[in-house]
């Protein structure tokens, strides 16, 4: 770093997002992206928006905002949209957290949680995953702060109940509440229901993995009116324009695109479970996963070994090398051909 780095930022780790070489052609189970082109209608619509690109995006993002409410049976006054859910996130993070109040989160979640909190000086209460990793609710309900949880886990896949979920906001009355639902539409359920009962209960998804536009980067959340107007105070303090027109268009399509999008998320849910019936066969330990990915370990191979070979052979998975699951690969769901040839390559290394 320079001389000149504030010194604020002295011990900041940014976070690592998965690999993405160009050496080779690669098998890419690694990043959880879809492996499914975007709704043709997606298409249509940015190539019809090109001609407009001389001009600035509606800040707003009003006909995205509407297609998510109408998703969702909420008005559009409760629909916050940006760039990607990660920066979503990150709003959450400045506006309902300081000096006084910390963040709390799991100790195998999401890794860019940890690193909003160090970026914006903010205090994290990590708790403890159970020891069959599932969620220790009663932990968290114990902490001070606003508490952020993903659902499905962002490293395990596993879903915990709207019961839970509830139980958790009542708990937390009077902190706020945010459920990461990145990978929900793989078998889990939205907690919609709940953030229309509660005033301190934050919805956030993205449309990078059961909408297939990673690249498009499009995140958004939806929460009480007043939730949502503290998130675009933020939002409009750091960049009105922070979705251009293409993104806009797109991901009005990607939303009302039903049929498609339950097309291309029942064949991964089908890829998934059969890619967890053929690692188990060869004794695997995977976990139940509501994701479009499995954690899975196996005695025979240490997992970065594991994952070295699959790069070997063409086939990105990604080793997170964190302690608690040091063991484990994650691996990504892609396309029945993929997975195929990913179990193929497993049975090869063994």
């Amino acid at each position: 770093m320079s001389r000149f780095f504030s010194k604020t930022h002295d011990n900041l780790t940014p976070y690592t997002p998965g690999e993405q070489p160009r050496d080779r052609r690669y098998i890419k189970l690694n990043t959880n992206e879809s492996p499914f082109a975007p709704s043709p209608k997606v298409v249509e619509a940015i190539q019809s928006k090109a001609n407009l690109l001389n001009l600035y995006s509606d800040p707003t993002a009003l006909s995205l905002k509407q297609a998510i409410a109408n998703r969702y049976g909420v008005n559009e006054k409760t629909v916050s949209v940006s760039n990607g859910s990660d920066e979503i996130l990150a709003f959450c993070f400045m506006a309902f957290c300081d000096g006084d109040t910390p963040m709390a989160y799991f100790d195998v979640t999401y890794g860019f949680y940890k690193v909003y909190a160090e970026l914006f000086n903010i205090k994290s209460e990590v708790v403890a995953l159970k020891d069959d990793f599932t969620a220790d609710f009663e932990g968290l309900k114990k902490t001070k702060g606003n508490v952020i949880i993903a659902n499905p886990n962002a490293q395990t896949g596993i879903f915990e109940s709207l019961e839970d979920i509830e139980s958790l906001v009542k708990a937390k009355s009077d902190r706020v509440v945010i459920v990461d639902e990145a990978y929900c539409d793989f078998g889990g359920k939205s907690c919609i229901e709940l953030v229309k009962k509660y005033d301190n209960l934050i919805l956030v998804s993205t449309f990078s993995k059961s909408r297939n536009l990673a690249g498009g980067r499009i995140g958004y959340a939806v929460a009480d009116q007043q939730l949502i107007c503290d998130l675009e105070t933020v939002k409009f303090s750091f960049n009105p324009y922070n979705l251009g027109t293409l993104p806009i268009a797109a991901g009005v399509e990607a939303m009302n695109d039903t049929d498609y999008f339950e097309k291309c998320t029942k064949k991964v849910i089908e890829a998934r479970e059969y890619t967890k019936n053929e690692l188990e066969a060869l004794g695997f330990t995977v976990l139940n996963s509501s994701a479009n990915f499995l954690l899975a370990k196996t005695a025979k191979m240490q997992g970065k070994d594991l994952y070295l070979a699959l790069k070997e052979k063409g086939i990105l998975v990604r080793y997170l090398g964190d302690e608690r699951i040091k063991d484990y690969i994650r691996i990504t769901i892609g396309s029945a051909q993929e997975m195929e040839a990913f179990i193929g390559a497993v049975k090869e290394i063994l």
